[in-house]
Order: C-alpha cells, then sequence, then structure tokens
C-alpha cells in the first residue's frame, strides 16, 4: 500500500536519540514534546517552499503536528500536519492531512447550496442599495418634509383668515350689517377649511402611496431573507450531518452528539480534531501533538509567530472528549496541581466579617466544573461557623495573592459596593516577556472571546471598558521586565490581555497559558489591596510579596 502524501518522517538521528512520550498529550494544557517541534520546524519550512500556502499563512493561521506510530510491529514513526479550516482557499492539500469533511469538493452539495446563497445576497443587496428603495426612501423624506412644511404655511393661513373675518365682525356697525354679513363669513370659512383637508388628503395620500411602494419592497428584501437564513440553516444542518468522528476504540458518533444544538460554525475544522481522525482512519496510533501559529496575530486575539497552543475548548473540547477515548492520555497538570493547593491557602487575616488569604498560583476561586478544591470550599471548611464565605472578588485561576472573603451578607453588601464604586485599591505585582520602559496607562475595551471561551476578546463594538496603569521596577534579564499593575475596572483577564495584546504592551505574562506561553506557573500576583472595613470604616491595607 502506498504511503500517503500526507505522511511525512523524521530525520533518523531525532527519531533514534529522542525519547519518546510515555503518555498522548493532554491538549489543553501541555508542553510541546521535541518530536512535535522537530514536525512543527519541517511544517514551516515546507511552507516557505510553497509560495500560495506561505502566503496564506501569513495571513494568520493555526497549525498542528501529530507523531504516530504507523505500525506497531517495527514501531515506525512519522508525523502529519493539520491546518484550521482553510489554507489559500480550499481545505484540501495534499502535503496535510484532509479535512474530515471535504464540503469544497465540485461534486459537493455545499458548493451548489452556497452559490443558491450568495444569489440571493446578491439580490437582497441589489433590492436594497441598487434598485429603486434608496429612492423611495428619499423621496418619502423629501415628501415629508414638503407636506410638514405646506401644512404648517396653510395653518398659518386659516389662523390669519380666521383674524380677518373676526376684524370684519368687529367693524360691522349695525345688526342688520352683522346679520347680512354672517353667512358670506361662514361659507368662506368652510370654504377654506374644506380646502385644507382636500390638500391635506392629497399630501397623505402621496406619502402613503410612497410608503406602500417601500413596504412592498421591504417586504421582498425580507422574504429573501428569510429564504437565505432557512438555506443557511439547513446547509450547516447538512454539513454536520455528514461529520462521523472517531476515535481511539474505533468507534464513531455523529458530530451533533456533542453539543446542544447546532454546533458552533467552524466545529470539526481545527486541527486537532483532522489529526486525530487521520490518524484512526489509517489505523494510526497517536503519540503526542502540538499546534502553533504562523503569521500575524488576528485583530481581537492575540497570536505569536511559531508559539505553541492549546487546543480551543469552545469548539475542541467537547469534540476530543470522545477522540481520546481509548488513548493513555497523560493527566490534566492544572487538575493535578490543584488538587495540591488547598494546604498552601494561607489566612493572612479574619475576624467576625471577613477573611483575607494569601491564594496560591492553580488554585480556583470558586468552585469549577472539575472535582477541584476552590478557595471559597477552603475557607468554608477553615470557618464553618460563619454564613459565608461570600466572594465579592475573584481572582484566575493562575494568579496567586490577596483574596478578601464576606463572612456574612453584611460584610458581602458593604464590599461589593465598595468594588462596584472603585473603592478597592489593588495592586498587582508581574513579569512579562520582552523589554519594555517607563509607565503608562493602557485602555482596551475585553468582552468573551464567543468562539473560544475562557478566553476574552478586545472588541470597540462589543467590549466594556478596561483600564490599567502599570509601572516598569526591574528587568529581571534582558528578554523579561518586572511591572507593578493597578487595574483601574476589573475585567475578566484585564491584566493578562493588556499586556499580552499588540495594542496594550505586547509583552505576554510569563507563564500565561492562554495568551502567550505555558510556563511552570503564570507569574502574576495580587500584592496588595486596601478597603475599609465594613462593619467600622477603618482602613485595612494587606500587603503579600509574590514568590517570584
Amino acid at each position: 500500500m502506498p504511503t500517503p502524501s500526507y505522511l511525512h518522517p523524521l530525520p533518523e538521528h531525532i527519531e533514534l536519540t529522542t525519547l519518546r512520550p510515555q503518555h498522548f498529550t493532554f491538549p489543553f494544557h501541555y508542553t510541546p514534546h521535541p518530536l512535535c517541534m522537530e514536525a512543527a520546524r519541517q511544517v514551516r519550512d515546507y511552507l516557505h517552499s510553497q509560495p500560495l500556502l506561505w502566503a496564506g499563512a501569513q495571513e494568520g493561521k493555526m497549525f498542528g503536528v501529530l507523531i504516530v506510530e504507523t505500525d506497531e510491529a517495527t514501531h515506525s514513526i512519522g508525523f502529519i500536519a493539520a491546518y484550521s479550516a482553510q489554507l489559500a482557499g480550499t481545505y484540501a492539500w495534499p502535503w496535510f492531512v484532509p479535512p474530515i469533511v471535504d464540503i469544497l469538493r465540485p461534486d459537493c452539495h455545499f458548493p451548489k447550496e452556497e452559490a443558491c446563497i450568495a444569489r440571493l445576497t446578491e439580490r437582497i443587496d441589489a433590492l436594497e442599495h441598487q434598485g429603486n428603495l434608496p429612492f423611495l426612501r428619499q423621496r418619502l423624506q423629501e415628501q415629508t418634509k414638503h407636506a410638514t412644511a405646506r401644512i404648517a404655511r396653510e395653518r398659518l393661513l386659516l389662523a390669519e383668515k380666521k383674524r380677518e373675518r373676526d376684524e370684519r365682525r368687529k367693524g360691522a356697525t349695525t345688526e342688520k350689517g352683522l346679520l347680512e354679513l354672517q353667512p358670506l363669513l361662514t361659507a368662506e370659512s368652510q370654504r377654506q377649511k374644506a380646502d385644507y383637508r382636500r390638500l391635506t388628503r392629497m399630501l397623505n395620500a402621496e406619502i402613503q402611496q410612497t410608503k406602500e411602494e417601500i413596504l412592498a419592497i421591504e417586504q421582498q428584501i425580507s422574504g429573501l431573507k428569510a429564504e437565505r437564513q432557512h438555506r443557511s440553516i439547513e446547509l450547516q444542518r447538512w454539513i454536520f450531518a455528514q461529520y462521523r468522528i472517531l476515535n481511539a476504540q474505533h468507534h464513531s458518533r455523529p458530530l451533533t452528539d456533542f453539543f446542544d444544538g447546532l454546533p458552533p460554525s467552524g466545529a470539526g475544522e481545527c486541527c486537532a480534531p483532522k489529526l486525530l481522525q487521520c490518524a484512526y482512519a489509517n489505523g494510526w496510533k497517536p503519540l503526542c501533538m502540538a499546534e502553533f501559529w504562523m503569521g500575524p496575530s488576528p485583530a481581537d486575539e492575540w497570536r505569536k509567530e511559531g508559539r505553541f497552543y492549546p487546543a480551543c475548548r469552545s469548539k475542541c473540547r467537547p469534540i476530543l472528549a470522545h477522540m481520546l477515548q481509548g488513548l493513555d492520555v497523560e493527566p490534566n497538570p492544572v487538575l493535578q496541581r490543584n488538587l495540591a493547593m488547598a494546604r498552601h491557602l494561607k489566612t493572612v487575616y479574619s475576624d467576625a466579617d471577613i477573611v483575607v488569604v494569601n491564594k496560591p498560583s492553580g488554585m480556583l476561586s470558586v468552585p469549577g466544573n472539575d472535582e477541584v478544591p476552590s478557595v471559597k470550599e477552603e475557607v468554608a471548611r477553615r470557618f464553618p461557623e460563619m454564613s459565608g464565605p461570600l466572594i465579592v472578588q475573584r481572582l484566575d485561576m493562575d494568579t496567586s495573592g490577596l483574596m478578601v472573603l464576606a463572612k456574612n451578607i453584611m460584610a458581602y453588601r458593604n464590599l461589593q459596593r465598595q468594588f462596584e464604586q472603585h473603592a478597592v485599591r489593588k495592586r498587582y505585582e508581574a513579569i512579562v516577556e520582552g523589554h519594555i520602559e517607563g509607565e503608562g496607562c493602557i485602555s482596551l475595551p475585553l468582552c468573551p472571546n464567543p468562539d473560544d471561551r475562557p478566553l476574552q476578546m478586545v472588541s470597540a463594538a462589543f467590549g466594556k471598558e478596561a483600564t490599567t496603569r502599570y509601572r516598569v521596577v526591574d528587568f529581571e534579564s534582558r528578554e523579561t521586565t518586572r511591572l507593578h499593575l493597578w487595574p483601574i475596572t476589573g475585567r475578566t483577564h484585564q491584566l493578562r490581555v493588556h499586556c499580552a495584546h499588540p495594542s496594550g504592551l505586547n509583552c505576554p505574562i510569563v507563564g500565561d497559558a492562554l495568551y502567550g506561553t505555558p510556563a511552570a506557573r503564570l507569574l502574576l500576583h495580587a500584592a496588595e489591596i486596601t478597603f475599609l472595613h465594613p462593619r467600622d470604616g477603618r482602613k485595612m491595607h494587606f500587603c503579600a510579596t509574590p514568590d517570584f
């Protein structure tokens, strides 16, 4: 059987001298294996040799490599590579693994239906921007303006005529003269009012006719948009119905099994599912895997050229939970670390109303999806007599440092109000990658990334204001800088994003697995907190020196 074009050898000296991994990669938190790093190097070299693909990669693209054992008897190994979604306009390049479903095949239902949807979009655009609708809307605006002004003038004229008639009545010198004049004035008034009503009806009829013409076109547009939406949803359903996802036990399940409702757009097109699907389909044993970024960072995210990243959680986590069944996967390092964290939680201060703790890096603030200890649970265990603890602030799991918790509802409400009014002062300490100088202020609006939670993204359209002051305090080395950070607002991942984003410091915090490069821990520490005691208002100030 010929070797597939997407299976590639590793250099013999590397294959012979590099120890193979004992367990398969935990895809959401890992250090890339040397075999994966060599495979990634070969992918980059290949892309350099292909101008079209290199140009596509330089638009920004995630790539992945999977080391596979191709022959159990001889323990022969090689690697396969993938890219997310499309590269240079196609899902299928022979050097890379094929997509799980190639919806761009000429004989496929997708291109034909997509063309129908594109024609609907063209018709909608023509009706909205190129047909009579813009002219009619402009005419309606002018008609309305003209009618309003004309009716206003006619009302003034009616009022003036009425004043003239009143003066004429007053000018009648005799009762007989007034009686003779009155029918003439009444007839004149009725005639003018009738003329006004006819004018109003005429102007309103012109406006109504234009409105009806506009409504007819808008209803046509609405019908086309409804048809387009229906076709798009049905096409998406059809696409997802084509996916049958394999695992190491050779069990196949439809993609729709892994999500509530329709899967998110692009599910199944990321590197990890494509690589594992290819390995299983060929009967190869996956040994280790890694994903890395090529090209500039997207505008609303941050990726560094050549850096390795975990698999995305929103689209890949449900799929990989199935695909990894039957593989000997290494333990989740975060989960293992968390299990040992509770004993390292230090109580800094406690009274009848509050408790202040120094949280270690790697410990959750509140209970999460995994059965691991959290600050809230551990404080409750240590102080069983209190009605709380009630969380008024959170630190990211990977962030260490000071947290204040309320022991009762009075303290909770008071502290919560202080946080809402920005009366609580916090200082963080961090070591970032790169060399920066001086001090300044970062303001980037943040919101959750809907396609890759829990990551946050910078978005002028949907983000909320987020502001951070910073000051350089030391240079740890030529490659790193120590900072003090003061968050003015309190958005999720604010400090991490403001440090990492190209429009911020463009220097990720050392050890940031989400926005930078994973390491033993995230070098971010909540070093100071100042607030007023919720019962008597005295100033409370606490400091905790980081251990880095």
